[in-house]
């Protein structure tokens, strides 16, 4: 068995992000089977494997019948795909079989047309000897046979007339849910691989069913159709670390802050900063972005709720050089559109900016904004967050993530809901009420390694000094309450 599964040679399927989650592409002389609701980029897909084979100069033929070759090449055009090179053949009815007389005589329409189309697919595969073939539909070849045993038949030598020739099939397979069909069971067996496409309220979706001999991704990952076609991102998987774990603590370079947190935050750590909104957790964040940065090292922020020009602007005004940290390449800034990413999507992008610039510390600003904005079912959502600063963690960068807290006085609760097992650390920001006046708190809730300040200390955001943290809360029993009383 191992002898045979070396032996599989893979070739892109025309999506980066699809070939990885197949472990390296189509199995090349297999089947498979790309089944959806209509709208969900089934057709796209295999213009996407088209056009890999022709940009590899190879023969390839699209067995189409639902629509023209003119509209299925225009189609491709519009994603940027160009598949005009490929052979195609016409299973669909002519014109003039609408505008034409019709005797309704009662005939199989596989006696009278089943050879025809059989013998027409034969043709085109013995002139062109394609090593792709895309049949879109495949339902195709199932109306034109007598009955089901017909079609499975004709299927499977279909299909061994192919392998013999080591020519890759993809077949297109709607499905149509909301009506209760099935999908055909003898399509769903027979192929080697059964990609499913779906696009529901929580966005597109991709999820690989089955792949012989090469296995792939378990689970769903992202999906998009953009300008340039089809976008697939994996979900994030974090890999086994075998490296010893001996992490430094690092600074914030904000010496009261490192004091409250017995030095710093340990490296490798998620840190949550939490606090209801205009708190100054965002100001806090940046403050540990500046400390690393200011000893020559990189840091990355991912801004869910402020563009970087905003987010720029007032860190300026509170004395962050924002501008000139941007300048020599020790901090990049990315602002994430709202409703318009998967969580998958994101993760790929927050790896290939940590790829790209090695940073010591990552900013995720904030989770509330990323439960909101990117697409998908919250609890799930937490989720691939954990997966995404685990795979952080083991490439040994710091997490920092501001976390909105509804209360505006008081500690109710440390992080949101779902969250709270992210953290290795967790930073408190709350108001205080004091002689009638609302005061600032920041504490250390947790820290998983190491000592901390356990008070309630005072701080303030200051113009052109950010913030600025002052001493404790001395004797203040009910300051958990959000009330201090001298």
């Amino acid at each position: 068995m191992k002898d045979f599964i070396e032996n599989l040679t893979s070739i892109s399927s025309g999506v980066q992000g699809l070939d990885e989650v197949l472990h390296g592409g189509f199995a090349q002389g297999r089947m498979y089977l790309i089944r959806g609701e209509p709208g969900t980029g089934k057709s796209l897909l295999g213009a996407h494997f088209l056009e890999a084979g022709l940009n590899a100069d190879e023969d390839v033929v699209y067995i189409h019948g639902e629509e023209s070759k003119k509209d299925v090449i225009l189609n491709a055009q519009q994603v940027g795909l160009d598949i005009k090179g490929a052979e195609f053949l016409d299973l669909g009815p002519e014109t003039e079989f609408f505008t034409e007389d019709q005797s309704f005589d009662l005939v199989e329409p596989g006696d009278v047309q089943s050879e025809r189309f059989i013998e027409d697919i034969k043709s085109v595969i013995q002139d062109y000897n394609p090593s792709r073939i895309l049949i879109d539909p495949i339902t195709q070849l199932k109306y034109i046979e007598t009955d089901q045993y017909q079609y499975r038949k004709r299927l499977l030598s279909l299909m061994r007339y192919l392998r013999d020739r080591d020519t890759t099939i993809v077949g297109t397979l709607t499905t149509r849910s909301e009506y209760g069909e099935e999908w055909p069971e003898d399509a769903e067996s027979l192929s080697d691989g059964l990609v499913n496409l779906s696009h529901g309220t929580h966005g597109r979706r991709l999820e690989v069913r089955k792949h012989r001999g090469l296995g792939h991704e378990d689970g769903t990952h992202g999906l998009e159709i953009r300008d340039q076609g089809l976008e697939v991102y994996p979900r994030v998987v974090p890999e086994k670390s075998e490296s010893p774990f001996e992490p430094d603590l690092l600074p914030s370079g904000h010496e009261p802050l490192d004091s409250l947190l017995g030095g710093g935050i340990s490296e490798q750590s998620v840190t949550f900063i939490s606090g209801p909104s205009g708190i100054g957790k965002t100001t806090t964040g940046t403050q540990f972005l500046q400390g690393v940065a200011s000893r020559e090292q990189t840091a990355l922020g991912f801004l869910f709720e402020e563009s970087v020009e905003q987010f720029t602007y007032r860190a300026e005004n509170l004395g962050t050089p924002v501008k000139d940290l941007v300048d020599r390449g020790l901090l990049e800034l990315r602002n994430i559109e709202p409703l318009a990413r998967s969580s998958e999507e994101f993760g790929q992008i927050v790896l290939s900016a940590v790829e790209e610039h090695d940073p010591e510390i990552v900013l995720i600003d904030g989770i509330a904004g990323y439960k909101m904005s990117i697409q998908g079912d919250e609890q799930r959502l937490v989720r691939r967050l954990h997966a995404l600063t685990r795979s952080l963690k083991q490439r040994g960068i710091s997490v920092l993530i501001t976390d909105e807290i509804h209360q505006v006085t008081g500690v109710t609760s440390p992080t949101s809901s779902g969250a709270s097992y992210l953290a290795d650390n967790v930073i408190f920001l709350s108001y205080i009420e004091t002689d009638g006046k609302m005061e600032r708190a920041i504490g250390v809730l947790k820290k998983r390694l190491g000592g901390f300040d356990n008070r309630f200390h005072q701080f303030t955001i200051e113009e052109e000094r950010g913030l600025q943290v002052q001493g404790p809360f001395d004797e203040a029993p009910n300051i958990s309450r959000g009330v201090y009383q001298k």
